[in-house]
């Protein structure tokens, strides 16, 4: 099942979800939108090696918004920072967001329970497209979880500060 808004808030009042900052205009009926950090990043390389660390080069969004690409992957990250346990995390574009050819992400909206951190955005535009700073541009929702679980505890990608980019290289070392 699908935790609806006002479960998420007697969560976060239990301690088993953690929103910061945490805003109650940003709650919607059984989901929480996610506004977008103005750091963003991109991979310096044409051809990612799936074996290989790869550069970043990074920037941030100005005050009067930046036009995003068609063609270019970038990396965002949420101002929010998240926790959760006894839940699964789910991460999906806001429908306006999606009207407008932006992509939030391109296979990592599934999180997994007792995630902690930041989540990083794989922002991908169909159209040039000017964003902002501080936009709301994602929704995340929550699964309850049935039987006995580990929770996650990948050293990867967990307690991040920051976007993140691939860690994928690790995998093969």
């Amino acid at each position: 099942m699908i935790l609806s808004g006002k479960r998420i808030c007697e969560e976060i009042e239990r301690g088993t979800l953690t929103i910061d900052p945490f805003e109650p205009k940003q709650m919607g009926p059984n989901s929480y939108n996610l506004r977008l950090h103005a750091d963003l990043a991109c991979y310096e390389n044409e051809l990612l090696d799936m074996k290989a660390p790869q550069p970043l080069r990074r920037f941030s969004i100005p005050p009067e918004g930046m036009i995003l690409d068609p063609g270019v992957l970038y990396l965002g990250r949420t101002v929010e920072y998240t926790e959760t346990r006894n839940f699964v995390p789910m991460l999906e574009g806001r429908s306006s967001i999606g009207r407008l050819g932006l992509s939030v992400h391109i296979t990592a909206g599934f999180g997994d329970v007792g995630f902690r951190g930041f989540w990083t955005l794989e922002i991908f535009a169909l159209k040039p497209i000017r964003v902002y700073a501080g936009v709301e541009i994602c929704q995340v929702f929550y699964h309850e979880i049935a039987g006995q679980f580990d929770e996650y505890k990948s050293k990867k990608y967990q307690d991040n500060r920051d976007l993140q980019p691939s860690l994928l290289h690790q995998d093969f070392e």
